[in-house]
């Protein structure tokens, strides 16, 4: 696999688990970005992996894994939700709801949108 392989390929990519290909196309995907540094891309690579790392114990250690001994997603988004700094990753990490409960959401937020009030609109623009 491509974890073994950016481990074992010799020098400093031994120090990251995550295939340096793969963040540097990611890198590559902003537009501002024109060349990638080797160095730039191992401490992209690194800085990942330890946030990564840190979000996954920090959801460990506030959700209900202690008890199950396991890590859930529903324990990841509710750091996303609760903890300041993990609340960019809210959209990325959303609530698992029932598709039945979303789909009456979007009903409800349809019916508001057309009675007009403007606190719910307003909230909505800054959402997006």
């Amino acid at each position: 696999g491509g974890k073994m392989a950016a481990r074992l390929s010799g020098g400093e990519n031994r120090l990251v688990s995550l295939p340096l290909s793969r963040i540097r196309v990611i890198m590559k995907s902003s537009p501002e970005v024109s060349s990638i540094n080797q160095d730039a891309l191992f401490l992209t690579a690194k800085a990942t992996e330890l946030f990564v790392q840190y979000l996954a114990t920090y959801s460990y250690k506030h959700g209900r894994g202690k008890e199950k001994n396991a890590l859930t997603y529903s324990d990841l988004s509710h750091t996303a939700e609760e903890c300041e700094t993990f609340q960019f990753l809210a959209d990325i990490l959303p609530k698992k709801i029932l598709a039945s409960k979303y789909l009456k959401m979007l009903e409800k937020e349809k019916r508001d949108g057309e009675v007009g009030e403007d606190e719910e609109e307003e909230e909505d623009e800054d959402e997006t």
